[in-house]
């Protein structure tokens, strides 16, 4: 329990065994009995459950939680960073024994709102504050006309490369097709120095390779309230990186390493290119000063478009025996507030998802600027179906499968598309209005 509810109950127990007395003592016989009454209200409780994205979440998010209760006395918020690979069991046990966090930093939210589970952001958050957020983002976070979830930070995907390397295997700039990402994969094993390629099937990362390599090719997840996940094109996708793979352009451990580690190794000088966020901008060059890297757009079948890639996490607000939407009002108003939410962006390398942030960061970084603007025609993930999570938990399984037990890539999308529709009608069974 925090220090200072508990500092608090110890108060009120002294001053419910020790005060009546002495008032009893100071009282004539004449005066009428006195009722004690607390002189406090117990301060409001705000359970916050925050991803760690770096080695510096933690420490940042400890600060800034604790000058938001200097400055607001009456407010208890208890922190717990969490790292991604445990995120999803550290909520969902608080949630099975009724005990959700009244905030929530993650990636989903629908599954959340369709079990009812959820507040709507519009009785929480301030006017003044949903005005901050870029539309487009904001509303991604609404389903079913109500706003379950707001936007906390987003980013764009590229292909990251090391300079060095390249150089050494004679590419003079980054590939933008299949086939050029191919062979340049092929060109940097040929040096006997590093991997061609970096591929995360792990459970973090499975759904954003697919999304490259499924978008990239024409298809996507859902078109029109269906699921897609079966069509020609994404059959197509997940066969390249299979056929990458089998030659041994791709880094060793798919299903094994994840992307942070496959950022390492690339630092390290032993991967030539993988693709990530913009987060890699200063992430990898902490650990790796002496690196020299570049990037370019994600790699696309020959014949289609160039694409964006966005990802955002949210924020939401569950249902508590102590919600207490004053208080998450003013700790979610301090949260995006200046200097505060630019400090955030800043130590952790994500785009600002606040119009006003962007424009105050984006006019004195170019980079910046130019991934805020192909923000607003990106693609991303399906949040808004709730199957979402139970499909992305289903899919977790695809990468061994296909790289490992010999299924094939159309029977692995045969298979999680029937699982889709599956889930989709099960659930709009049991829809709440």
């Amino acid at each position: 329990m925090n220090s200072r509810l508990l500092a608090y109950l110890a108060k009120l127990s002294f001053s419910l065994l020790v005060l009546p007395p002495l008032l009893l003592s100071c009282s004539g016989p004449q005066e009428p009995k006195q009722t004690l009454k607390p002189k406090d209200n117990p301060p409001a409780l705000i359970n916050f459950v925050a991803s760690e994205y770096s080695s510096q979440t933690r420490p940042l998010l400890e600060n800034l939680v604790q000058e938001f209760m200097l400055k607001n006395p009456d407010i208890v918020i208890n922190l717990q960073v969490a790292n991604w690979d445990i995120l999803d069991i550290i909520y969902t046990t608080m949630i099975s024994k009724n005990q959700p966090p009244d905030l929530l930093n993650t990636n989903v939210y629908t599954h959340f709102a369709n079990d009812g589970l959820l507040n709507d952001m519009d009785d929480i958050i301030s006017p003044e504050l949903k005005k901050k957020f870029y539309p487009d983002l904001l509303k991604l976070d609404n389903w079913n006309g109500k706003q379950y979830a707001i936007p906390y930070v987003s980013s764009t995907r590229k292909l990251y490369y090391n300079k060095a390397l390249f150089h050494e295997a004679g590419i003079a700039s980054p590939p933008q097709t299949w086939s050029q990402l191919k062979e340049d994969a092929r060109k940097i094993k040929n040096t006997g120095k590093a991997r061609g390629f970096g591929v995360d099937l792990t459970d973090n990362e499975i759904q954003a390779y697919l999304s490259y390599f499924f978008i990239g090719a024409g298809g996507g997840w859902i078109k029109d309230g269906k699921w897609t996940i079966n069509s020609p094109q994404n059959v197509e996708g997940l066969s390249f990186l299979r056929d990458l793979y089998i030659e041994g352009l791709t880094d060793s451990d798919p299903t094994v390493t994840t992307r942070d580690e496959k950022q390492r190794v690339l630092g390290d000088g032993k991967l030539g290119m993988m693709i990530s966020g913009n987060y890699f901008n200063l992430v990898v060059p902490r650990e790796f000063p002496d690196l020299e890297y570049d990037k370019g757009p994600i790699p696309v079948k020959d014949g289609v478009k160039p694409i964006n890639f966005g990802v955002q996490d949210t924020i939401v607000s569950f249902k508590t025996d102590h919600t207490n939407k004053e208080a998450l009002s003013k700790f979610l108003d301090y949260l995006y507030s200046s200097p505060v939410y630019e400090q955030i962006i800043q130590q952790e390398g994500f785009l600002p998802v606040t119009e006003l942030t962007g424009e105050r960061l984006g006019s004195a970084n170019e980079e910046m600027k130019a991934d805020l603007a192909a923000l607003r025609t990106a693609s991303y993930y399906p949040i808004q179906q709730p199957e979402w999570q139970a499909v992305m938990d289903t899919a977790r399984k695809m990468g061994d499968a296909v790289l490992h037990d010999h299924v094939s890539p159309k029977q692995a999308l045969d298979q999680l598309q029937q699982f889709a529709e599956e889930e989709q009608a099960e659930l709009k069974k049991h829809q709440r209005p």
